[in-house]
């Protein structure tokens, strides 16, 4: 899972929901269009090759969410913010 929701909500203790976009290691996933981003083995501690499937946005409570791997790099966070852009037809 990528978390995408707003760092002030995410810092917030009570603030239970968190906004997530999946990762998936299936390449048939990275064949689906502008809305599935590659995201290079290696990246954040991801042990392959895997996609971000922006068009599967999800609110997760907080407490599944229970081990931070890694951080993405700025220019694949960019990808991904243009992958949520076209799952939301958002300019």
């Amino acid at each position: 899972m990528i978390l995408v929701s707003n760092d002030g909500f995410n810092q917030t203790p009570g603030w239970r929901s968190m906004i997530v976009v999946p990762i998936s290691t299936s390449t048939s996933k990275g064949k689906r269009g502008p809305t599935v981003i590659e995201l290079p083995g290696g990246a954040a501690g991801l042990p392959k090759t895997s996609f971000a499937v922006c068009h599967q946005v999800a609110t997760l409570d907080r407490t599944k969410l229970t081990k931070r791997i890694g951080v993405l790099p700025a220019e694949s966070l960019r990808e991904v913010e243009e992958g949520l852009k076209a799952s939301m037809d958002l300019s």
